[in-house]
C-alpha cells in the first residue's frame, strides 16, 4: 500500500507578461514530477486539447508546450507548492501549501482563472481567492481519471469557455 509523502512543487509555472487567462491544475501527478513539466501523464488530455482548441499541432516537448501555452496568452500553474500526496490521488491532498501566486498576478495580465477540475477549484477557494480576490471558473478535468467526460465533450467545453475571455 502506497504511503503519504509530503511532496514540494519543483517546476515553475509557464506565464509572461502578456498571460491573461492563468489555467490551475491541483498539483503535479507522479508522471508530471518525473518529467519536470505539467500535465505529464500520457492519458492526460491537456496538451491534446489545447491543441485541437487552437488547431495547432499537438505538442511534444516542454519547448514546445510552452509556446503553445504563451502563444495564446495563457498561463500554467498549480493551486499547491507542496502538501502531503498518496501517489497522483487528487482525493488523497492533505496538508496544503498554497503557491504564491501573488507576482505572476502583479507581473502580467491575468484577468481569468481556470480550474482544471473540481478539486484545483476547491483548494483555488479555499487558499487563493482570498488572496487574489479573482473569481475561478471550474472546468471539467482533463485527467484520465475523469472518465465521464469524452474528448469531444471537453473540447467544446474547454473551448468555449477560452474563446469567451
Amino acid at each position: 500500500m502506497e504511503q503519504y509523502q509530503t511532496i514540494k512543487h519543483t517546476f515553475d509555472p509557464v506565464w509572461n507578461g502578456q498571460s491573461e487567462i492563468l489555467i490551475l491544475g491541483t498539483f503535479p501527478s507522479v508522471k508530471s514530477r518525473e518529467n519536470q513539466f505539467y500535465y505529464g501523464h500520457p492519458q492526460n488530455r491537456f496538451w491534446k486539447l489545447l491543441a485541437a482548441i487552437y488547431e495547432e499541432c499537438i505538442p511534444e516537448t516542454i519547448e514546445e508546450k510552452t509556446e503553445l501555452v504563451l502563444k495564446y496568452h495563457l498561463a500554467v500553474w498549480d493551486v499547491i507548492d507542496r502538501c502531503d500526496i498518496i501517489g497522483s490521488s487528487d482525493s488523497s491532498i492533505r496538508n496544503v501549501v498554497p503557491c504564491d501566486l501573488a507576482e505572476l498576478m502583479l507581473q502580467s495580465n491575468i484577468h481569468t482563472v481556470l480550474a482544471n477540475g473540481a478539486k484545483a477549484y476547491e483548494l483555488y477557494q479555499k487558499h487563493q481567492l482570498p488572496k487574489t480576490g479573482l473569481q475561478a471558473q471550474k472546468l471539467p478535468s482533463t485527467s484520465p481519471a475523469n472518465a465521464a467526460w469524452s474528448f469531444e465533450r471537453l473540447k467544446e467545453t474547454w473551448g468555449r469557455v477560452l474563446r469567451e475571455q
